[in-house]
Order: C-alpha cells, then structure tokens, then sequence
C-alpha cells in the first residue's frame, strides 16, 4: 500500500462565529519573503463580490503569522497564520442559539445524525465557508513561493446563473483581464457580462432566493512534469480536483475541455505535439500545442501549457425564504432556519478557488524540487530545466 506524504501540507479550521480562522502550513522551505500586502489583498478579496451578506461589513481579514516567519521571511518551520473574527459568540446561547430546523442543502442535517444531536448549530459553524479565509491565506503563501519560479495564478467568474462572459485567458492578455477582474463587482473580466450577473443577483434577493456559478483558474508558467502518473495521490489533476471540491458548495470540476471530452472522438480531443525551438527556454521546452483541450495536464503530470480547472459552485443553501424541513425534535414540518448568509457567493468562491488551486501547484513543485531553502530550490528547479532541454 503506498502512503503519499506531500512535502507541502496544511490545516485550516474556522468558524462562523468562533474566535478565529487558523492555517497550519508544514514543508515551506525558509528564505522566502512573504508579500504580507498580496495576501492582505487576497483576504480583502475574499471578503467582497456583489451579493455578498453582512457578515462582510462586520470582519476585516488580515494574517498574522504566529510561528515560521521571522522579519518578513519564511524561517522553515511550520507557518502558523491566523485570521481573528471579530464576531465571535459561539458560547453566547441566546444570540447563537440552537438550530433544530436543518437547511435542505447544507450539512446540518446529516451533521446532526453523524453526532447524534438534534441542535444543527455545532455542525453549521463547523461546516461554514468562514474556514475558507485560512484556506485562502495559505493559498496566498504557496502563491508568494511560485512567482520565486515564474509561476502566476490568474482566477475568475465564468458564469453567474445563466449569465455566461465568452473571454478567452491567454498569456498574453492575462495582466489586463486581471485589471478588468478587479474593476468588476463580480470579479469577472467582461463588464457587459457583469452588468448582467448582478441583475440576476439582484433579481434573486428581491425574491429571498439564491444564485450560483462557475468560477475558472489558469495557471501559466508551469514546467513540464510536475505531478505524477505513478499513483493516485500523486497525479496532480486528481489532487487539484479534491481540493476545488473540498471548497464549501463546489459540486464539480473540470480540468480543460472537462465532460465535453465524452462527446467528441479523440481527433477533436487530444492536443497535437509540435516543436519550436524559439521556445526552447521556456517551460515548454519548445513542445508546443495549437490548442489546449487537454487543460495543461496529461496522464497526471503538467505538459507545459497553462493548467485551466473549472468549478461549479451551486447557491447558497440558506434562502431568506427558508425551504420546506422537518423540526428534529418533533418530526413536524417546518420551514428552514436562517443563519445570516449571502445571495450569491461565487465572486468570493472564485478567490478562494485561486488560492487553493495554487496551493496544489506550490506542493507539486515542493515534491519535484524540494530543499529546505528556497534557493536550493530555485537551484534544483533550474538544474532539472538545463537537464531537459539537453535529451
């Protein structure tokens, strides 16, 4: 039986309304200067979006790193970052009183069952996107460590609802789609498909109801053969698509072309291999493709071209509304409790989908190149590159 330890591994935890959120992160190598603004600015993100509930005009994310930092710089032991909650009351009894009404949707029924308990609230908080701040700073760190290799994350909003933006992401216009991105209360690069998603937003409030969407990652700059087609846990399209889905409300993903693969023939399918030797000293290594269907990654392993991963988040499980339930006590009907929440979450989802697809790529570099120190990395990294490009 083979046991997959990965060099980079983190914990994260986080209430709705408990002290704090904590990411835990073992394997960082020490010398690397962490760019505290960018994930400051990663927090803030997180936080915002059209559609966002009240809870946002309550909390003001930042990190303070507990352990592994010293002046600024990553010292090689475990990084512990912390992110407060100023709303915290989990003992106050009557301002978080207990939830017998389970919300179709969310985990407080099965929670309930699983604990043998009929009060949702320890399984509501437990279960909340509010451990998704310390999941987006540590997303943040790995982040700091990829630009060391020319490594760049670039997430977005896809779709709201029916509202879909048709932008292409290249290389080449990925600074100025990041521009539009921040320009855009949804997050998303078009400002017409904008406009659109937030009436669908705004539509959906007014009838206490909720909306979902796609969020999309491209990852560019990423050398050929990170990851592994040897086992499971070491394929790294397999990796990446357990940690989109263990993002709160995410109900599937799609690396590339995703479930279209099964309705072509394989001639539509699978990318055809050319070389240019004018790309030699990129990550390509002059392997070049005429499209990406494949989303930069074949039998586990990174071939070069950008890795583009998909994510359907479904709406938010608690509606103003309520939906039909049954009181856990009584076994009556009941409508659904309400817990402060949002309308339309995916703007926020999209960040922390960047943040987590980049802490998948910063450990699959960790397990090719390791060192304890981000210069024996930055050695290794090179070395396996001149390596390459002599076959």
């Amino acid at each position: 039986m083979h046991t997959h330890m990965t060099t980079l591994n983190c914990v994260t935890t986080g209430e709705s309304h408990g002290p704090c959120g904590l990411a835990v992160i073992t394997g960082f190598p020490a010398g690397l200067d962490l760019d505290i603004d960018f994930i400051n600015t990663e927090l803030k993100r997180r936080q915002g979006g059209y559609g966002r509930g009240g809870r946002q005009r309550i909390e003001t994310d930042t990190a303070t790193f507990l352990g592994g930092v010293r002046s600024g710089q990553t010292t090689g032991a475990p990084l512990v970052v912390q992110i407060p909650n100023k709303d915290s009351r989990l003992d106050d009894l009557e301002r978080t009183p207990p939830v017998h009404r389970p919300r179709p949707g969310h985990a407080d029924l099965a929670g309930s069952i699983k604990w043998l308990t009929d009060d949702c609230r320890n399984t509501l908080e437990r279960a909340s996107a509010r451990e998704t701040a310390a999941r987006t700073a540590a997303g943040a760190v790995a982040r700091c460590l990829l630009r060391e290799v020319g490594i760049e994350v670039f997430g977005f909003v896809r779709s709201v609802q029916e509202v879909v933006t048709d932008v292409v992401v290249e290389p080449a216009n990925v600074d100025s789609l990041r521009a539009a991105r921040e320009a855009s209360e949804v997050y998303s690069p078009d400002d017409a498909a904008t406009k659109k998603m937030i009436e669908v937003i705004r539509a959906a409030k007014v009838d206490k109801d909720t909306v979902g969407g796609l969020c999309e990652v491209h990852v560019f700059g990423c050398p050929v053969g990170l990851g592994s087609c040897v086992t499971l846990a070491d394929r790294l399209d397999a990796r990446i698509a357990a940690a989109v889905m263990g993002i709160q409300a995410f109900k599937s993903v799609e690396i590339g072309m995703g479930r279209e693969v099964a309705s072509r023939r394989g001639s539509d399918v699978h990318d055809p291999i050319a070389y240019d030797d004018s790309l030699r000293d990129t990550p390509l290594l002059g392997f070049m493709r005429e499209r990406n269907n494949a989303g930069g990654i074949e039998g586990g392993m990174t071939n070069g071209m950008p890795i583009v991963v998909t994510g359907a988040m479904k709406p938010i499980s608690t509606l103003l509304r309520g939906m039909p339930s049954v009181d856990l006590r009584t076994k009556s009907s009941e409508h659904s409790d309400y817990e402060r929440s949002d309308v339309c979450a995916v703007s926020a989802a999209s960040v922390v989908m960047e943040n987590a697809v980049g802490f998948e790529i910063a450990g699959a570099l960790l397990d090719k190149f390791g060192g304890d120190t981000v210069r024996e990395l930055r050695t290794s990294y090179e070395a396996y590159l001149s390596a390459a490009r002599g076959l």
